[in-house]
């Protein structure tokens, strides 16, 4: 199935493979055709022929190549491709470049599902598949730490040397060497989760090839693996590999794992056996609870770490298998700081933190078994995480207690119930706390006992069973939604390999099967749970189906592929062969996040219908069990469609909304918000607002008088309506956006104003009152201004600031409407500050409209001055700071640690900001784990270090928190510095590379290697505290194969085997450049993500290289 992108790479990946299996070699302009149509079909209203350079480029990784092609100009080119590309003017008078609909693109937007229902059980539905993909990152969005890919086997490699080098299975830039075959722990420091990958196996290269070779082959693209094996039958020994990887490293002197790391977790181990252990259990007991081996080195540092434990040795033989361990017998707090290498890692023979002169501290207090319980709930709700410093505010207003803070002081007395990470080195305080848990949010959790239920449901009366359906493994699986019931029982089908397309194919060859003669046997004595073969009314078409009811001549038979019931004839029904009992059951059920409280009213269900039945839609996949919990999403049209936001607005009284029409006038309004875009929103005197005041101070009151976690949001999701406070009180939220587990965008349904929050301040709606709340339609009505000299979108920021001063939050205020756009429900209004509405002149457009509000700032332009180390632009006079509540801030927020001086300080105030440390890589040909965020071609790919993610999913949690309280403004901005950049509703660290005349900066994210271009008025001075993590992206080439100019088809090849993907990279080379963005590496890429084989990317790309020059 082929699905249109909302304009990234995912729309050329999809394209691209079914540009790469065609017979021979494409000419170059096919594939530039088919790369431009990519680049225009997920942009509806098409992309100027200015941009369209810079979109093709951030696609392909190439400009389009006119003058290749023989056009002197890229017009000309475009006006030679009437079947790919259509040239029209908008409004403005810009030229823009539309995607021309063809043969070929139309096939692409529709899919033949022959799905069949309980109103129509003969004939397949053509099914409208027009949608795009969302967006999807499926490492990013849980700020977890990550375990260590497997690494590849030691004969993976095969053919690529002579020298057997053993290389370290090391991840996160430590570099330590392990043995052959051992499993790879991960680097301590960082808290396990069950891996993504298996456990690793280190490399070793085999002298001879022709003796080692595993049975297992590479996997490459199926057009030339003859080519390929015939080439390895007459070449069994290719040239031997670089240099670095041939050499022998050297014995390491230290394992290089985190002391401090490793002391803690001691002291939670000692913490449970305070009686002592044997040291010998140690290491197998820390791999139980950590998911990681226990450093050799540690071992040999035991009896010097006098603070955290006492040895003792028990007789005189092997001290591996005979020392004891025992908790310390005065624990002080701990000093040092994580990340920080402490000093008793050194080896003397007196203890590294002796008492002091003065009286030694007695041992902090224990927790209280009943604070502990309530910590559990709390890490419970939160599985993502929880910071630290957030506790004492949680539990105070979750259970009116006060926390004791001494607890924040020393971490270590919630060993027994949590797990501790410090994902920001330089501040020891931003600590993150985990409930222990052992599932991996990226596997299929599946509940045994359901999973046998499902199982022996499937069983007929003989011992033959149908697997279990398995949810597929994308956060946007493709579904056909067929019918429901209720919301808590949606029956659907899953799109794609291995689903829907298995299943016509097995309806196909059961079709063929009963076709001939003797094989269609009626089923004798049919029995309640059997299952059979059922033939179709009106077509040739075989089904599965189990049996429900038996009757005196007639069977009630479940579709077990198609999700509905039928009442049949029992000399339909026929024996089911044993070889149609592979294929799982098709039909499953789902149910809808948020509606399990009206899963089975009629207005919800009736919305649904209208919505979502007998429609292809994507599912995000909230909670995997046997009935998962999703969130489904129409994304055919220009706009998203959440289902499950507007089946709930489907419970929404009428009666209550504001009542709106034109001439009409109304007194006091209260001004609530002013955008940033010149409108507004107002809340008007109405029936729906007093009855939302009377209901949200019963909400307030009922949350004073209990004492329980259960309404805490522990599964935030888009569309979601629950509780934040605003001003102190608690109002009315909608989720729309999440950045990660613990950071998210909301909306003040009732006031107009977004803002970003952490997940610990949203609450649920109490049962009680949700009915009630979800009654009541929004009440702020967006509204704007008429008769001013500029439209909605261009006003100034004097002129925001302005119209805020003198309306905003005031209650006296009215307004006339002038217009109302029923489809937006936007009313273009007169307003006033006074209830004399019957002077226009009086109104607040009029003086607007004669004050000197509207000039824009002129075009910036970038000076050509380096890297100065610092990125601070001067800040713009008269601009307020938004508040997160939509009114304006007299002051600004009070800056952070390091914070860049302000604009008005002296000129002679030194530059403090500074360039993050460098990144941290292993020893050449060393293996680190890694992430490829970017992959243009071979020559060209950034990587990311694979188990330090989760901190950069923090760090832009952060910066949204901060960045997103911060008004819009322009900037003076200069080449080549370092600022903080906002694309789409993130923020990212980028790179000033260029701007151009109209106000757009080019960026390139140093975190994750992509060029963008963005509005100068995105960007903020990158502030100290952001400047501590270093940055994530490097650039990289492929090892292993020689440099060349790639064609797009290995361009492609390559980009669908290691863009977005986790691999094991092997560093060959490092190149040092003046800057970190500089830095560039060269490596051998690995997938080791499939438990009986490795894939060397390199293989793949040389033997691809090979077969294109065979084939030219």
């Amino acid at each position: 199935m082929r699905l249109r992108s909302r304009g990234d790479k995912q729309q050329w990946a999809s394209l691209s493979s079914e540009t790469f299996h065609i017979p021979g070699r494409m000419s170059d302009t096919e594939l530039v055709k088919k790369m431009l149509r990519a680049v225009l079909q997920s942009n509806k209203s098409g992309v100027s022929v200015t941009k369209l350079q810079a979109e093709y480029k951030s696609l392909t990784g190439e400009f389009i190549p006119h003058k290749q092609m023989g056009f002197a100009s890229l017009d000309d080119l475009l006006q030679s491709m009437p079947s790919v590309v259509k040239m029209e003017r908008n409004r403005s008078g810009e030229v823009v470049c539309i995607a021309t609909v063809c043969k070929e693109t139309a096939h692409t937007t529709q899919f033949v599902a022959r799905q069949r229902s309980s109103k129509k059980t003969g004939r397949p539905q053509l099914v409208n598949c027009n949608m795009r993909v969302k967006l999807s990152t499926p490492f990013m969005l849980n700020a977890k730490p990550r375990t260590s890919l497997r690494q590849p086997d030691h004969m993976g490699r095969t053919g690529r040397g002579t020298t057997q080098v053993s290389s370290g299975g090391r991840s996160g830039g430590l570099g330590d060497i392990r043995q052959v075959s051992m499993r790879d722990p991960q680097p301590d420091g960082r808290i396990s989760t069950p891996p993504h990958n298996r456990a690793p196996n280190t490399q070793t290269r085999k002298p001879n090839v022709s003796s080692d070779r595993p049975d297992k082959r590479m996997t490459i693209p199926t057009r030339f693996q003859k080519e390929m094996q015939a080439h390895l039958s007459r070449n069994p020994q290719q040239p031997s590999a670089p240099l670095n990887l041939n050499e022998k490293p050297k014995s390491p002197q230290s394992s290089g794992y985190n002391p401090q790391v490793v002391q803690n977790r001691i002291k939670e181990v000692l913490h449970k056996h305070s009686n002592g252990l044997w040291v010998s259990k140690l290491p197998q007991l820390y791999r139980e609870l950590y998911k990681q081996d226990f450093p050799s080195e540690a071992l040999k540092d035991l009896e010097h770490w006098t603070h955290i434990c006492t040895v003792e040795k028990i007789g005189s033989r092997n001290q591996n298998t005979e020392l004891l361990l025992y908790p310390a017998k005065n624990l002080p707090r701990p000093s040092s700081a994580p990340g920080t290498r402490s000093s008793s890692t050194r080896k003397t023979s007196s203890p590294t933190h002796t008492a002091p002169s003065s009286p030694t501290p007695k041992s902090p207090p224990k927790l209280a078994p009943d604070i502990k319980v309530k910590l559990a709930e709390l890490l419970v709700k939160y599985s993502n995480g929880l910071w630290a410093n957030a506790l004492p505010k949680l539990f105070q207003e979750t259970y009116k207690t006060k926390f004791p803070e001494h607890v924040l002081n020393d971490l270590s007395l919630l060993a027994d119930i949590c797990t501790i990470d410090y994902p920001m080195p330089d501040n020891p305080k931003k600590a993150i706390l985990y409930a222990r848990a052992g599932e991996d949010e990226n596997q299929n959790q599946t509940d045994p006992e359901a999973a046998r239920a499902g199982e022996e449901a499937g069983r007929r009366l003989s011992t033959q069973a149908v697997p279990p359906l398995l949810i597929p493994k994308e956060e946007y699986p493709s579904v056909l939604v067929v019918e429901a019931a209720s919301t808590n029982s949606v029956v659907l089908r899953y799109i794609g390999e291995g689903y829907s397309q298995a299943q016509e194919a097995l309806e196909d060859e059961m079709r063929e099967f009963y076709s001939q003669s003797g094989a269609a046997k009626t089923l004798q004595s049919p029995a309640t749970g059997q299952l059979a073969a059922v033939k179709a009314e009106e077509e040739e078409e075989i089904l599965r189906a189990q049996v429900c009811e038996v009757m005196e001549d007639k069977a009630k038979v479940y579709y077990v592929d198609h999700g509905f019931s039928e009442v049949i004839s029992k000399g339909k029904l026929l024996e089911l062969h044993e070889k149609f009992f592979k294929l799982p059951f098709q039909a499953a059920k789902c149910k809808l996040a948020g509606l399990e409280p009206f899963c089975q009213e009629p207005a919800v269900l009736k919305k649904f219908e209208s919505l979502a039945c007998g429609k292809i839609l994507l599912a995000e996949v909230l909670v995997r069990e046997q009935v998962p919990l999703v969130v489904l999403y129409d994304t055919s049209q220009d706009d998203d469609i959440n289902i499950n936001a507007a089946c709930m607005k489907a419970l929404q009284d009428k009666s209550l909304e504001n009542s709106l029409q034109v001439n009409s006038a109304y007194m006091n309004v209260c001004v609530s918000n002013v955008c940033s875009d010149g409108s507004i929103y107002c809340q008007l005197p109405s029936r729906g607002q007093a009855k939302l005041k009377e209901i949200l101070e019963k909400t307030e009151a009922y949350f004073h008088s209990q004492v329980t976690s259960e309404f805490l949001v522990s599964k935030p999701f888009c569309g979601k309506c629950c509780l934040a406070r605003s001003k102190g009180k608690w109002c009315r939220v909608e989720i729309t956006n999440l950045h990660g587990s613990r950071v998210l965008d909301i909306q003040f349904v009732d006031l107009g104003v977004p803002a970003s929050v952490e997940v610990i301040e949203l609450r649920e709606i109490p049962s009680p009152f949700l009915r009630d709340l979800i009654a009541i339609p929004p009440q702020a009505v967006k509204c704007c201004l008429v008769d001013l000299p500029v439209d909605l979108g261009s006003w100034t920021p004097d002129a925001v600031q302005w119209l805020r001063d003198a309306v905003l939050n005031s209650t006296d205020c009215s307004m006339k409407i002038a217009k109302l756009d029923e489809t937006s429900r936007l009313a273009h209004i007169h307003l006033f500050t006074t209830k004399n509405i019957c002077d226009l002149e009086r109104s607040i457009n009029h003086q607007m409209a004669g004050l000197d509000l509207w000039k824009h700032q002129k075009d910036v332009f970038l000076s050509s001055r380096g890297l100065r180390g610092s990125g601070s632009p001067a800040k713009t006079a008269g601009t307020a700071i938004s508040n997160g509540t939509g009114s304006p801030s007299s002051k600004k927020p009070p800056p952070k640690s390091g914070d860049n001086p302000p604009a008005d300080a002296p000129a002679n105030t030194p530059a403090s900001p500074q360039l993050p440390p460098l990144l941290e890589l292993p020893p050449l040909g060393h293996n680190m784990d890694i992430y490829v965020s970017v992959a243009c071609h071979p020559g060209h790919f950034v990587l990311q270090p694979w188990q330090d993610l989760y901190k950069l999913v923090v760090l832009m949690g952060e910066m949204i928190l901060y960045y997103n309280k911060m008004e819009e403004k322009p900037l003076s901005v200069d080449k080549n510095q370092i600022y903080a950049a906002k694309v789409e509703n993130n923020w990212y660290r980028v790179l000033v590379k260029g701007v151009l005349t109209n106000g757009m900066v080019s960026v390139y994210e140093l975190d994750y290697g992509k060029h963008e271009l963005v509005s100068i008025t995105q960007l903020q001075p990158l502030i100290n505290e952001f400047r501590q993590l270093p940055f994530q992206g490097i650039t990289a080439q492929l090892a292993g194969v020689k440099p060349r100019q790639w064609s797009e088809e290995a361009s492609i090849v390559f980009r669908n085997h290691v863009e977005k993907k986790p691999l094991v990279a092997q560093i060959e080379a490092v190149q040092e450049g003046p800057q970190p963005w500089d830095r560039k590496v060269v490596v051998y890429l690995v997938d080791t993500s499939q438990e009986e084989k490795d894939i060397w990317v390199h293989d793949i790309m040389s033997e691809f290289a090979d077969e294109l020059t065979r084939a030219a």
